[in-house]
């Protein structure tokens, strides 16, 4: 079981292959994420990481990192404060906001995505369930 306040943390530099990657593999080739003139020509310093690349990270975190394996989402909520560039370190930042249903296993958690300069990206909650058995169950 998970207790309000139990946290963990996840850290990833953007490249311009994740972005390009991401591109290819979600179809979204909007220039200003590809191209750096087009970003530079909607106000931007340099083409910008798609915002559901970087919300994926939570999932990475979530599935990996904490709560870990057997991690399964409910629901996400996400708001994008301000652009993640290619070469950002971000860090994501988990930690359990709310026990909902503790015999069912699923909590709400704050998730958060901070910038190598302590600024906050990305913020928002998902709800989870979770159990720690490490048997797959289908």
């Amino acid at each position: 079981m998970l207790r309000k306040g139990q946290n963990g943390s996840f850290t990833k530099v953007i490249t311009a292959e994740d972005i390009r990657n991401y591109a290819d593999v979600v179809g979204d080739t909007n220039p200003i994420h590809i191209n750096k003139e087009a970003a530079l020509a909607k106000g931007f310093e340099k083409q910008i990481a798609h915002g559901m690349l970087v919300g994926s990270l939570i999932s990475t975190t979530l599935g990996t990192v904490f709560p870990g394996e057997g991690t399964i989402y409910l629901e996400q909520n996400l708001k994008f404060l301000k652009p993640v560039y290619e070469g950002e370190k971000i860090t994501i930042m988990v930690m359990v906001e709310e026990v909902l249903q503790s015999e069912k296993g699923i909590y709400k958690l704050q998730t958060n995505a901070e910038n190598e300069t302590g600024k906050k990206v990305v913020e928002g909650y998902a709800v989870i369930k979770y159990t720690n058995s490490t048997e797959v169950k289908i």
